[in-house]
């Protein structure tokens, strides 16, 4: 139920990222698309790293 009441606010795109898809130029719209994976990967590993941390410690505590 709570993703239904957001859904409109995760079409909204910035008003530059939107300018530079629209304009239609292939190499632009690659970079901002490389752009938004290489933002996207760091919370993930900074999330698995912090985890695969807990992961040994509590391992090392039982032993």
């Amino acid at each position: 139920m709570f993703f239904i009441g957001i859904s409109n606010i995760g079409f909204s795109q910035c008003a530059m990222c939107k300018a530079v898809v629209e304009t239609g130029d292939i190499s632009m719209a690659e970079g901002v698309n490389n752009g938004i994976t290489y933002l996207m990967v760091f919370p993930y590993l900074l999330i698995g790293v912090l985890f695969f941390t807990l992961y040994r410690y509590r391992k090392r505590i039982k032993n």
